[in-house]
């Protein structure tokens, strides 16, 4: 089968499980007789650092790396070489994800499926995922959906008081919402968060 050499770019929104459509895309591609690597970042380690599973129990294996730039040393040139396809999941955590696609699409013909989050719980753009927009031939963005009416969720709502842009959870941290309630739900976060700051302050006085 001649394929399309070209980057592809799945930006996903809400915290649905990012893999769904990197692992079908990747399995049409295997299934059609081509040589399939899958990269993921090795701080997301709640099952395991050897393959991708969904919430639904689907599962892939993969390399878990720190960095983009050492899977092509971690694989091996010869292997490297063979690949028709690399698919990168939690692409977001990738700080030189830009570079790596610019090289493993444009100089070395592979097709690059990319799965990440385009934006965090506060909707700022989050890692370079959309950065490497431009150069993809297309993009497909997945919407969960919302918990709490059952809308479109185009947004997460983080449950917990961490305030760092990289926390990963699941189902316990964060919950995939639509507008209106991301935004009532930050109000309320807020409003909580204050009362629970004059709580500490009265504990504090009272000591």
């Amino acid at each position: 089968m001649q394929l399309n050499k070209a980057l592809r770019g799945l930006c996903f929104a809400g915290r649905l499980s990012e893999a769904v459509g990197l692992l079908w895309r990747t399995r049409l591609k295997a299934d059609a007789g081509t040589t399939v690597a899958v990269i993921k970042s090795n701080k997301d380690t709640r099952y395991g650092l050897d393959s991708i599973v969904t919430h639904d129990g689907m599962k892939l294996p993969c390399w878990a790396l720190a960095n983009l730039s050492s899977f092509r040393q971690k694989i091996g040139p010869d292997a490297y070489n063979q690949l028709d396809v690399i698919g990168i999941d939690e692409a977001q955590f990738f700080e030189d994800l830009y570079d790596f696609c610019c090289e493993a699409a444009d100089r070395d013909g592979k097709t690059v499926i990319v799965a990440g989050l385009d934006g965090d719980y506060l909707r700022r753009s989050f890692g370079s995922v959309l950065d490497i927009i431009p150069l993809a031939d297309s993009v497909m963005k997945l919407t969960a959906r919302c918990e709490l009416c059952g809308k479109r969720a185009f947004f997460t709502l983080r449950k917990t008081e961490e305030t760092q842009t990289e926390l990963i959870g699941g189902a316990d941290v964060y919950m995939p919402v639509c507008r209106q309630h991301y935004v009532n739900g930050q109000v309320v976060i807020e409003a909580t968060r204050s009362v629970l700051e004059s709580q500490k302050l009265q504990c504090g006085s009272y000591t």
